[in-house]
């Protein structure tokens, strides 16, 4: 019996142990699942019901005390209702965030009520619709869509019939660490009948009554403009700038141009995009224009700055050229310079969307030397690539239109060339391919390093091109150091080289040809569409050629025209005419690169 008692007491209590574990493992499965939508609910930014306290749910952390290494900034200080201020979050340099919740509340009061709507989200941030108390205000607030690190978010906001307004934020960098009531400058309501003087906004505007010519240019008044004189009240193709003194009362600019979205100037200290200060006259998101003040920090759509000192807007969209005129008593640098006001000017155009300026499809005009806007003068701007670009174009196209191509011929169809004699222990076949491949290299390698001297860095606008000359440029450096390599002509492995060396130059000739076509791509404009037609022709002339040789070495290896190959050598014939017609296209395309 006692027997029996200790065997049942062992089964309750194994069984109870089981029971123990499968809820312990119960417990864990629960919370486990539990953690991922925690996590999730914190990063994709649906945090609607953080709107009225605007505090991260982010249990055992507090808000920072320090000071924020975030601000917030608007392109206006003042507004009407139905205005459209575009709003800046960015961080300190060196510094990003995570998360974000912007919202428009009223200046200097306690009220949990955001105000206004915001338009046009970024792809990293979503509008949010905020719950207060019986009601739901629809997109009154803008969020992250995902914890991925950021730098700067920039939203449209639509001022509503309200008094003065604070833009306000929450920024976390960690779960931990978060900034909270980081409020930009008052941006005040004005006065149905005041003008703004600072007011970037279609209603705070004047409609240009007369339009913007070049009279006065070089007596009165700088100019820049791209054709070279011309006056934009008779030419619609003339992009123009101006600028006059006006003493204490600062320095009136004009702007004209053709563009479906913006036109720009910009001063900088050199002739590369970035640290430069920029002048925008572009469409809003009603597709009004306005005047921005930004600043460019490289191939980057520039940081918007404060408008400052700026009245006496003018603006004007017709037949598609817009025109702006405007006087400004800012400083025209933002940054620390050189203590001189000379500047290289840019004037790029582009389309708009969402109120923002997107990439000018076009390279800038950009003037030939520095120039001094506040002195009277008369200039003209280009916008011809660099030296060094048309060099790099000049370059590939000869190392893979016709030296190495020659170089391949050379190797696969005249191997009998010189019969038996010898230079420097070699057949005349084999020093003449060594050669030319070795010039192609050696080609590929200056017009490769070309590029990246003029950019200094990586040029993200020029897409595939640089990627596909990258790889180019390495198959390029692999194939000789192979070949270097050989195995000798009786070796067993000759076989398998010989299949790698001609697969491997295969390769890369496709490669090299795709890339120039995508580097004639980046040559925009009607005007240049004829280059990639003529390349394409120079590709059809090399197959051709190559397929008319793969014919006569047939032949000749059939003795199909023996009797007249004694008196005519067709090959030699055949590849004279190949190295003509490599000649006219490349000089074709040579004289078009040099006009670009």
């Amino acid at each position: 019996m006692k027997f029996d008692c200790g065997i049942l007491l062992f089964v309750f209590r194994a069984a109870a142990s089981v029971r123990m574990r499968r809820h312990t493992w119960f417990v864990l499965l629960s919370i486990a699942a539990t953690f991922p939508v925690y996590v999730l609910g914190y990063s994709n930014g649906k945090v609607e019901s953080a709107c009225a306290s605007m505090r991260p749910s982010h249990s055992g952390s507090t808000a920072q005390s320090t000071d924020p290494p975030y601000q917030i900034i608007a392109n206006s200080s003042r507004f009407n209702p139905g205005d459209i201020i575009q709003v800046t979050l960015r961080s300190n340099p060196g510094t990003i965030f995570k998360g974000f919740l912007l919202e428009a509340r009223a200046a200097d009061s306690s009220s949990e009520t955001p105000l206004g709507t915001f338009t046009q989200s970024p792809e990293d941030a979503q509008l949010l619709d905020c719950p207060n108390g019986d009601t739901t205000y629809r997109s009154s607030a803008v969020s992250q869509r995902s914890a991925s690190n950021k730098a700067e978010i920039i939203v449209n906001w639509i001022a509503p019939d309200t008094g003065n307004i604070q833009f306000r934020a929450t920024f976390v960098q960690s779960f931990s660490t978060f900034w909270m009531d980081v409020r930009s400058q008052t941006i005040e309501r004005s006065g149905s009948n005041v003008p703004s003087p600072t007011m970037t906004t279609p209603l705070n505007t004047i409609t240009l009554s007369q339009g913007i010519s070049s009279n006065g240019c070089g007596s009165t008044k700088f100019c820049f403009s791209n054709p070279a004189q011309c006056n934009p009240a008779s030419d619609p193709n003339c992009f123009f700038m101006s600028s006059t003194p006006k003493g204490s009362q600062g320095l009136q600019f004009e702007m004209s141009g053709r563009s479906t979205g913006y036109i720009s100037i910009g001063f900088s200290d050199d002739r590369i995009m970035g640290n430069d200060d920029i002048y925008i006259c572009g469409m809003d998101v009603s597709g009004n224009i306005q005047v921005q003040h930004a600043y460019s920090t490289g191939k980057v759509r520039p940081r918007t700055e404060p408008l400052g000192e700026v009245d006496n807007i003018n603006v004007a969209n017709e037949n598609g050229i817009i025109q702006c005129t405007f006087v400004t008593r800012n400083n025209i640098s933002t940054v620390q310079r050189a203590a001189n006001n000379q500047y290289y000017l840019f004037f790029a155009y582009g389309r708009s969307a969402g109120g923002q300026i997107e990439l000018h499809p076009e390279i800038p005009f950009i003037s030939t030397e520095k120039v001094d806007v506040t002195v009277v003068q008369l200039i003209g701007g280009n916008n011809n690539r660099s030296i060094l670009i048309r060099t790099h174009a000049a370059l590939m196209l000869i190392a893979w239109m016709t030296v190495g191509s020659t170089g391949m011929i050379i190797a696969k169809f005249f191997k009998s060339l010189g019969g038996q004699k010898k230079i420097w222990g070699k057949n005349l076949w084999f020093q003449l391919h060594w050669t030319l491949m070795i010039l192609t290299v050696v080609l590929t390698i200056i017009g490769f390093v070309l590029p990246f001297v003029q950019v200094k860095g990586w040029s993200s606008s020029a897409g595939s091109h640089p990627i596909l000359g990258c790889i180019v440029m390495g198959l390029s450096l692999i194939q000789p150091t192979v070949a270097f390599c050989r195995p000798s002509p009786d070796h067993k492995r000759r076989r398998i080289f010989n299949v790698f060396h001609f697969y491997m130059a295969l390769v890369i000739k496709i490669l090299a040809v795709a890339t120039l076509f995508l580097g004639f791509l980046l040559i925009k404009g009607p005007e240049n569409s004829w280059m990639v037609k003529v390349l394409g022709g120079f590709v059809g002339w090399q197959v051709l050629t190559y397929v008319l040789f793969c014919i006569c070495c047939y032949c000749k290896a059939k003795a199909l025209y023996i009797k007249c190959q004694k008196k005519v050598e067709l090959d030699v014939i055949l590849l004279i005419v190949y190295l003509c017609g490599n000649l006219a296209f490349l000089i074709a395309l040579l004289v078009g690169i040099g006009q670009i």
